[in-house]
């Protein structure tokens, strides 16, 4: 299943759903030139909402830790929120889950925000 993106902003955090898998070609280069573009354009608050991922591969492991520094470079945040136990079993497996902020729901996510705001 192809990777879709729906965006929407929530007192100005913008909240990314993410929906198929994130693998090797069109899908991380799809999440990585999206993710790039909303950076350049200001966006400084990011929640990733990883519920309905079903497929994560080394390629996608790696967008995602790319994504991660370009957004701490330009100043921005990226929250991961409600991960399968496929995704988060292999965050934890590969040691990344000490990279992301990492939250139980996308609510919880954008709670962390307001509460830091």
């Amino acid at each position: 299943m192809q990777l879709k993106l729906t965006k929407r902003t929530v007192d100005g955090i913008l909240a990314v759903e993410c929906s198929g898998r994130i693998v090797l070609g069109e899908e991380s280069s799809l999440l990585r030139d999206e993710m790039k573009k909303v950076v350049q354009e200001g966006a400084k608050r990011i929640v990733l909402n990883l519920g309905e991922v079903n497929y994560i591969d080394s390629s996608g492991l790696g967008t995602l830790v790319a994504l991660q520094t370009s957004a701490q470079n330009a100043g921005a945040t990226i929250k991961l929120a409600n991960l399968t136990k496929r995704v988060g079993d292999l965050l934890q497996v590969t040691k990344l889950l000490t990279v992301f902020e990492v939250h139980n729901s996308e609510y919880e996510a954008l709670e962390a925000f307001r509460r830091a705001a």
